[in-house]
This record gives C-alpha cells, sequence and structure tokens, in this order.
C-alpha cells in the first residue's frame, strides 16, 4: 500500500486564529505525525509548495512532490499521476491524532475496485482508500465525502464510509484543536507545549 498526503501549508489554515508563525509550526508538527503513521503503511509522497515541509517529507524518507497549484484536488491528482498502478491512501496532513493502525483500517475498508472513503463531521473528506489511482476525481470541497461516493457509484465501483476515529478529527480551528488535544501524536503534542497552547486549548 501507498501514502500520499497532500500539504498546504500553513496558508490552507487561515481559520486557526493563531499567529502566522504558530500557524506553520503547528502545520509541520500535525504533518509530522501523519508521516509517522504512514512510515508503517508503505512508501509515502507529499506533494506541497512549502520547502520546509518538502524537508520534512525527506527527513521521514518520503518523498517529495511540488505542488502544481490549483488546489487540494490538483495537486493529489498531479500526484496520483506519477506513482503507477495499484491500491493508494490519501491522507490530509492535518489528522494529528492519525495512527498506524487508522491507516491499515483503511487500508483493510478498500474495496478491491472503488474507494473508502473516510469523512470529517462537516462532511468534507480527510481520507480516501483508493483500489488504483484512476478512481480518483478532485471532488474537494462542501460534502465532498457524499460527492465522492457518489462518483465511485457513477462509475459502477463499491463505495464504503470509513468511520475511523483517527482519520475523523481534522484541525481547522482552535475548537477544533481543543477536542482532539489530548489524542494528538508526539509531534504536535510538543508543539503545542512549545506554544503553550496546551492550558489554552483545555481552558
Amino acid at each position: 500500500m501507498r501514502v500520499v498526503i497532500p500539504h498546504a501549508g500553513s496558508h490552507g489554515k487561515t481559520r486557526l486564529e493563531l499567529t502566522q508563525s504558530a500557524r506553520e509550526k503547528l502545520s509541520l508538527a500535525m504533518l509530522g505525525d501523519v508521516l509517522a503513521a504512514a512510515a508503517g503503511v508503505g512508501k509515502t509522497w507529499v506533494v506541497t509548495p512549502d520547502p520546509e515541509a518538502a524537508a520534512a517529507a525527506r527527513e521521514a524518507e518520503a518523498a517529495w512532490v511540488p505542488d502544481p497549484g490549483g488546489g487540494q484536488g490538483a495537486a493529489v491528482e498531479a500526484t496520483l499521476s506519477e506513482i503507477g498502478d495499484g491500491p493508494v491512501l490519501v491522507v490530509n496532513s492535518d489528522l494529528p491524532s492519525v495512527t498506524l493502525a487508522d491507516l491499515r483500517a483503511l487500508a483493510a475498508a478498500t474495496p478491491a475496485s472503488g474507494i473508502a472513503i473516510a469523512a470529517a463531521e462537516d462532511g468534507t473528506t480527510n481520507a480516501l482508500g483508493l483500489s488504483e489511482p484512476a478512481v480518483f476525481e478532485p471532488l474537494y470541497g462542501e460534502d465532498s465525502a457524499a460527492r465522492f461516493r457518489a462518483h465511485a457509484e457513477r462509475l459502477g465501483l463499491a463505495a464504503v464510509f470509513a468511520p475511523i476515529v483517527g482519520l475523523r478529527d481534522d484541525v481547522d480551528t482552535l475548537a477544533d484543536l481543543a477536542r482532539v488535544a489530548p489524542r494528538t501524536g508526539p509531534s504536535t503534542r510538543a508543539c503545542l507545549a512549545r506554544l503553550d497552547l496546551v492550558p489554552e486549548v483545555h481552558a
């Protein structure tokens, strides 16, 4: 199994009410926890415009793909076009509580011909299990989980929702951060401590 991680960087976290520097640090820390989980799954690619994220990918022995611009869908599509046939997971980089077990569960849920969808509580999409890169369509955004399912069904493919805890909780706001803080991975936890955000998010 392979893993693709799209990472927009701190510029994709404008709803997170922190300084630019704090957003950058937290964004990289969350990516670090996703990379750590992905390392146990298989070869990993990080698609990002952020030089620091590219460096973090290389340090984690993942491949870096320059973000072509055009948003998350275009970034994932460009990466999938490079990696060849076979099943692949697409995992967002803002899932700081994700574990290797979560990714293995998504891989196990992926149909032999179709898509497994790990949705966020707001109906957007946090991760996908694809039987082949060719089944992907750039459908991210509002209600994307339902649209990914409809896309697979139009192609005559299986589509399943995978309600996996570590793939449910993305971080877009301070309220999200407060909810997930007790379950974050070591990279995010250390970053929260350095930024003195732990007391704040538990207040």
